[in-house]
């Protein structure tokens, strides 16, 4: 026997389905709003602010002189223009440097923001976090313990991200009341085109290491299987980086906890999640 919802029930338990997955999904600003603004710069992440993003993410580096800086590269060539490691740069050599031009002329005259000055930039409103990736080594932590602890910023606020699992490690032992998301992406093996590493093999790394979640590639093995199995071991799971509202959307159906984009309030707006907040439910735009 078929057994068929009439259309009217079957539009809202779909709407309400997806309201569910909608409501729990955090659009993360990818190095600010960096579609629209110069990487890891102030003005890239306030726009990322402006923007709805319930998480800005940016990159960290250490200078010379023991001060973070927000930058992807090991070296400042691709933003700034000139070629200098920003390990072997002090933080006034480092701030000499236009890291907005790249981008476009208008953005001339941005310069390299600290940690510091990231971390004076997020909102008041709880729900709202900084995902703080680790580029470098474990020589990062105690600066890195230092400038949160002088923000005053709450440490739910504040999440550590990193690619090195030594270093993430390291990091909780510092830090044990930061949230600290491990991050990665497959690898398949030519011969037996077996993906690395499965879902049993990471939850026993997180789990041992106790991290809060991962965040993985956008790639074929991050499909719904892989995220429930991460999800059903109570750790959390994002995707990076994603500006496929398709793709977007089968993530959220899959369960993911939040995407990694570029362009935070463009995403939003086409996969129609509306912005949390503590008064209104989440719903689906008309």
């Amino acid at each position: 026997m078929n057994y068929l919802l009439p259309l009217g029930l079957a539009s809202i338990f779909l709407l309400s389905t997806f309201v569910q997955s909608a409501g729990a999904v955090e659009i993360i600003a990818h190095r600010g709003a960096s579609h629209d603004a110069p990487e890891n710069t102030l003005t890239s992440f306030r726009m990322g602010w402006q923007h709805q993003a319930d998480v800005v993410e940016l990159d960290i580096h250490l200078s010379k002189d023991g001060k973070i800086v927000a930058m992807h590269d090991a070296t400042t060539k691709r933003t700034g223009g000139v070629d200098l490691k920003v390990a072997e740069q002090t933080l006034e050599e480092l701030k000499r440097l236009d890291v907005g031009r790249w981008k476009d002329g208008g953005f001339a005259g941005e310069t390299i923001p600290t940690l510091d000055e990231v971390l004076a930039t997020i909102p008041a409103d709880l729900n709202k976090r900084l995902f703080i990736e680790i580029k470098c080594g474990p020589e990062i932590i105690p600066e890195l313990k230092a400038s949160l602890e002088r923000s005053g910023k709450p440490a739910q606020q504040c999440v550590i991200i990193c690619g090195s699992y030594d270093t993430l490690r390291a990091t909780k032992l510092a830090l044990p009341q930061n949230e600290m998301i491990f991050v990665g992406k497959f690898t398949q093996d030519k011969a037996t085109q077996e993906w690395k590493p499965s879902a049993s093999e990471l939850i026993g790394q997180m789990k041992e290491a106790g991290f809060h979640g991962v965040d993985f590639k956008d790639q074929d093995p991050l499909n719904t299987d892989f995220i429930q199995q991460i999800k059903a071991a109570g750790l959390k799971c994002y995707a990076w980086t994603v500006d496929s509202p398709i793709k977007a959307r089968q993530l959220l159906a899959g369960g993911i906890d939040g995407i990694t984009t570029n362009r935070a309030l463009w995403l939003r707006q086409q996969i129609e999640i509306e912005t949390p907040t503590a008064d209104a439910p989440v719903v689906e735009k008309p």
